[in-house]
């Protein structure tokens, strides 16, 4: 009697897990069969406004499907973040993942979401910063404007675009490596830090290159170094910031997308397929390349999963050690 409860019971889980992997395998053939939606963290017309719109109409294109952009700042990105966290995990609510989406959990506890809530579907771009100052800064090298900071304390204003940010990261790293006193001026997203800094209320700032090349070419904006493994074609007279004697502030982010953590792996593998067939596009790739990023070499979804973990140790040390947390 007993074996034969035992072996019913056994048939009925081996159809329904044989039914369940056949309901997903068909669901990921038919995806997608309607709109998808990018809720991004940060304003429209900020660098991954920009980068996310270029990749997504193209992947729209090939897919012949919608794919809405939909930027939701506020709350340092975390509601844009929660909101795509407690979605439904059917592969058509997106997020942006970057440096903050490791970071604010940490800087932040008691939030209702961490990386964790989220999977990896794809990694667009490395996206290398610049150190700029406004003009009439006697500076033009990063030796001198350290040097000038160190004799003037508390009289320079840096812009944090974000609390969380790789460019808040960075420039955290640079003021403390160099031992400087500067007053932190925080924004929501780059856009305002640099209309600030061309108006000479801050002084500093690292910001993506492609959002400060047009500046600097009309010479509203002085560039002092890049944050990249090779200088930027964009900028090849700036020297990179190991040129310029500080290595290890020269950490480069990657700009990527996520979906909550449950959506099945045959929809996020062939996301990621979709992602890395639309980088490889030529008028994408100059597009993105025209704002100063390098295209990331194509990347499986395990592969996706462990540049995660590896940046989450990386970032975890830097909020650590610097004690970075949100409102400071």
């Amino acid at each position: 009697m007993l074996k034969s409860v035992v072996s019913r019971a056994l048939t009925s889980l081996t159809v329904l897990f044989a039914t369940t992997v056949a309901t997903v395998a068909q669901t990921a053939a038919e995806y997608p069969s309607r709109r998808i939606t990018v809720v991004l963290p940060y304003p429209g017309g900020g660098i991954v406004d920009v980068v996310t719109r270029i990749v997504m109409d193209k992947l729209g294109e090939n897919w012949k499907q919608t794919i809405t952009v939909d930027p939701k700042p506020g709350a340092n990105g975390n509601i844009a973040w929660d909101q795509v966290a407690r979605a439904e995990p059917d592969g058509y609510t997106w997020t942006f993942f970057g440096t903050g989406t490791i970071a604010n959990p940490r800087m932040q506890p008691g939030l209702r979401w961490s990386e964790k809530s989220f999977v990896a579907i794809g990694a667009a771009v490395w996206a290398p910063s610049v150190v700029v100052v406004h003009p009439s800064l006697a500076a033009n090298t990063m030796a001198e404007f350290i040097a000038y900071a160190k004799a003037h304390p508390g009289e320079l204003n840096w812009a944090n675009p974000g609390v969380g940010t790789s460019q808040h990261f960075n420039s955290a790293m640079l003021i403390n490596a160099a031992k400087l006193k500067m007053v932190e001026v925080a924004y929501k997203g780059q856009p305002s830090g640099i209309a600030d800094l061309m108006a000479n209320r801050v002084q500093m700032a690292l910001v993506s290159i492609g959002l400060a090349a047009e500046h600097i070419k009309a010479g509203t904006l002085k560039p002092l170094a890049v944050l990249g493994k090779t200088r930027s074609p964009l900028l090849p007279g700036v020297p990179t910031m190991t040129e310029a004697g500080y290595p290890e502030v020269n950490f480069v982010a990657w700009y990527g997308y996520a979906a909550p953590k449950d959506t099945p792996r045959p929809i996020v593998e062939k996301i990621v397929a979709g992602i890395n067939t639309t980088l490889m596009d030529s008028k994408v790739r100059m597009a993105l390349e025209g704002q100063g990023l390098q295209i990331v070499d194509p990347m499986t979804a395990t592969e996706l999963d462990a540049l995660v973990a590896a940046d989450t140790e990386k970032y975890g040390e830097v909020i650590t050690e610097q004690q970075i947390r949100i409102g400071n």
